[in-house]
């Protein structure tokens, strides 16, 4: 299997909700994505990749066309109405220019056609990674703090100060709503999609990660959440 991995370094504290219809298929493509992804999220029709988008926290979505229910595409037509950004990519048997075209419309990263092989399926991951941090691999949230998505590292000046993955994921999600609230929901959904936290598990993630970047960017919003100042 032929990688990039400084660009898909990124995919290993992101989410991706998978809809596919077809069991065998199904299993065989999350065994793949769950070697890149932190959190693979099945579903097997397009109104539950609808309904779970709505009310829970994605960075990625992966969708067949042909599916029970709602067809992929819907879907996806549905979920540009409120999110742009997202990557998405479509796997498919179908390769029709009207289904290509209605693809193309719907801002999708990569169109890719059934059966795949694992170098597509990769070279497609790896264009998600690089729509993920704009083709950029660091950002700079202060004059002094620099993070890199590749390396999953805070660094201040030069010196690289190591991060939990609870920690990265955290940083990396308020990173891409910098100047936005942040809600204690949104932060349960996205981390702890498993598990039972309370608002003292965040709190005490929030507490470790200023101990590493300081008080100042992350800002409490009391009762409801944190923003990142940028």
């Amino acid at each position: 299997m032929k990688t990039n991995s400084d660009s898909l370094d990124i995919l290993s504290t992101k989410k991706i909700l998978y809809a596919e219809d077809e069991i065998e298929v199904a299993k065989n493509t999350i065994e793949i994505l769950e070697l890149f992804f932190d959190k693979v999220v099945h579903v097997t029709d397009g109104q539950e990749a609808l309904d779970e988008f709505t009310y829970n926290c994605y960075d990625v979505l992966m969708l067949d066309i042909c599916m029970p229910n709602m067809d992929g595409l819907e879907a996806i037509r549905q979920i540009r109405e409120t999110d742009h950004k997202i990557p998405i990519i479509i796997l498919s048997a179908f390769t029709e220019q009207e289904y290509l075209w209605r693809a193309v419309e719907l801002k999708i990263v990569k169109y890719l056609p059934k059966p795949y092989t694992t170098d597509s399926f990769v070279n497609a991951l790896e264009k998600v990674s690089l729509d993920l941090i704009g083709y950029q691999t660091s950002v700079d949230i202060s004059p002094e703090y620099t993070y890199d998505f590749s390396s999953k590292s805070l660094y201040h000046k030069e010196s690289k100060i190591r991060l939990t993955k609870n920690e990265a994921r955290f940083l990396e999600y308020l990173i891409e709503r910098k100047n936005q609230i942040v809600t204690f929901d949104d932060l349960y959904d996205y981390i702890w999609e498993s598990e039972d936290p309370s608002k003292e598990a965040v709190k005490s993630v929030v507490k470790e990660l200023r101990k590493k970047i300081g008080k100042r960017l992350i800002k409490n919003i009391y009762g409801v959440g944190y923003t990142l100042e940028i």
